[in-house]
């Protein structure tokens, strides 16, 4: 066999398992990019290298048998993985009446298809839509706007309340629809301003916000960051949360005046704010986008310092709370912040007595998808988690949806729970915004 053919075959023999590892989990957020075209030209590459086979006449010896038979694989793998998402997907919206009101208005979801969300929205099955850049994508601001108005309506047809509606505007390296809405400074650049003027320009940036966000449609924003920014070094392991740019400042008084003040501006515009990441991540080395990641601080250590903005802005605001998937060891050693009832019903609750809204990071990311998704989506609600926030890849909704709806039929949620964080969801609706702090 001339040389090029052998290397042909090895090559085929080595891409084989990456074909079938990416058709059997097509469906991962991981994969996203690999959706719609990228999982037809896998199909119609394995028909090809299967056809280019049997002309070459590999069907006459026992391994070229084998590799035609394996390159068959993907496909059915893809087919196997598609039927299960269909099925998933057919659960959740065949699901009652009773149990889209109880467990809808605690979703929010990011989307593509305006057409799937719509029909989540009339339906009750979520509470909440994420807006990002790419629900921009070959859209004008006003067509996004006419969406989002198109999406009230029909709650209003369904004779449901109203959507919360969020985006994540927080200025500097994060700005989802920036442009076309105006791209304003992070507010880490007010942190070497007197403090008169940290608290003037960061109400100003907190009102620009707000006015063009309200315009939109848009009533929460995901903003602003109250970690502590972290030391200088740069971590290595950071992909994607970059924390150290998003980051205020390193003093927590500097932290909470200007949160403050850009809350203000924010509220002012009738938009609400989500004060992230609780229990903060600034002394974390790992992006939980990706990896699980300890917070080893004792709660004395995090009182005196990263906690002490959070504690500053909720009494004086109305924000909600984003708790994020770091582990508290000091508190709870098993499970992540956002689905521990020692952290969110024992610190947030009972400790800080704050009873607004308290909602999860986003639920894609690796540090809770890549593990017990179910087990921690029924965990966060259990534990007084009022928003499941499934944004990057609105597909999952399906899937995190149906863990809550198995968790129901099961008789694994805490109705009074659910009750408790009905209440408080109920005062979050646009016109009160955010629910009032204790």
């Amino acid at each position: 066999m001339p040389f090029a053919r052998r290397f042909a075959l090895i090559l085929l023999w080595l891409a084989l398992p990456l074909a079938a590892f990416i058709a059997a989990n097509k469906n991962d957020p991981y994969l996203l990019a690999l959706r719609g075209a990228g999982n037809i030209g896998l199909v119609l590459a394995c028909i090809a290298i299967v056809v280019l086979l049997l002309r070459r006449g590999h069907w006459r010896r026992a391994m070229g048998k084998l590799l035609i038979a394996l390159w068959c694989l993907p496909p059915l793998l893809m087919s196997a993985a598609h039927l299960t998402f269909e099925l998933r997907k057919r659960d959740v919206l065949t699901a009652s009446v009773a149990e889209a009101r109880q467990l809808g208005p605690h979703f929010m979801v990011g989307y593509s298809s305006f057409a799937d969300v719509a029909r989540l929205a009339e339906q009750g099955l979520i509470g909440g839509v994420y807006v990002t850049r790419h629900n921009l994508r070959r859209k004008t601001i006003d067509e996004l706007q006419a969406e989002i108005a198109s999406l009230q309506d029909k709650r209003r047809a369904a004779g449901l309340p109203p959507l919360v509606v969020a985006a994540d505007q927080e200025g500097g390296i994060v700005g989802h629809l920036s442009p076309p809405l105006t791209r304003v400074p992070a507010l880490a650049t007010l942190a070497g301003l007197a403090p008169d003027l940290q608290q003037v320009k960061a109400e100003e940036f907190g009102r620009i916000h707000g006015r063009e966000l309200a315009g939109l449609g848009v009533n929460l924003n995901l903003a602003p960051v109250l970690d502590l920014k972290p030391p200088v070094r740069r971590n290595r392991l950071d992909f994607h949360t970059l924390i150290g740019q998003r980051a205020i400042a390193t003093d927590p008084v500097v932290v909470g005046t200007i949160a403050s003040a850009y809350v203000r501006g924010l509220e002012a515009s009738g938009v609400g704010a989500t004060l992230k990441h609780f229990p903060g991540i600034g002394r974390v080395r790992t992006d939980t986008h990706h990896f699980s990641a300890n917070l080893d601080a004792t709660v004395a250590e995090l009182e005196a310092s990263d906690w002490q903005p959070f504690r500053e802005v909720l009494a004086h605001s109305r924000a909600a709370l984003m708790v994020g998937h770091v582990t508290l060891t000091a508190v709870d050693p098993d499970r992540a912040a956002s689905h521990s009832k020692r952290v969110v019903d024992g610190i947030i609750r009972d400790k800080w007595h704050h009873q607004g809204v308290v909602m999860t990071d986003d639920l894609v990311m690796g540090a809770i998808y890549q593990h017990d998704v179910c087990k921690a989506v029924v965990e966060a609600i259990n534990a007084g988690v009022d928003l499941l926030l499934v944004a990057y890849d609105g597909a999952q909704f399906y899937r995190i949806f149906k863990c809550a709806l198995d968790g129901s039929r099961e008789g694994k949620l805490d109705t009074a729970m659910l009750r408790a964080s009905e209440a408080r969801l109920d005062k979050m609706r646009p016109g009160d915004r955010i629910a009032e702090v204790d």
